[in-house]
């Protein structure tokens, strides 16, 4: 499956030991587009983690699979990306935003303020 969604959150790196040796794991949550958007939490593991596709407002296109699994008698729904790519930067994190108070201009004192 195959879904076009932003980045909003990054959840922390998990790492562990497993009978298969050390594992680790990131979670991310993305949000889709459309008329009513669904966030959701995919997981992405080992060597497929790569930090320069994951900056905060980045559109990607995430290749994923979804599996359930049962335990104790509950079900677990788990979607693990297999493939990302960057479809478009947030160019939000490279403005400079900041203003300073030489941007405000004081015309004269009296001038009525709406509040």
């Amino acid at each position: 499956m195959q879904l076009t969604a932003k980045l909003n959150q990054l959840l922390p790196i998990q790492t562990g030991t497993g009978k298969n040796g050390e594992w680790k794991k990131q979670d991310i949550i993305v949000e889709s587009d459309g008329q009513y958007p669904k966030k959701l939490c995919i997981s992405i593991w080992g060597d497929k983690i790569n930090e320069s596709q994951l900056q905060i407002g980045n559109l990607l296109k995430i290749d994923f699979d979804i599996e359930s699994r049962e335990y104790n008698t509950k079900w677990y729904t788990d979607i693990k990306a297999w493939k990302i790519e960057i479809v478009e930067i947030n160019t939000q994190n490279s403005i400079n935003n900041s203003v300073s108070t030489d941007d405000f201009i004081q015309n004269s004192e009296d001038e009525e303020w709406p509040f």
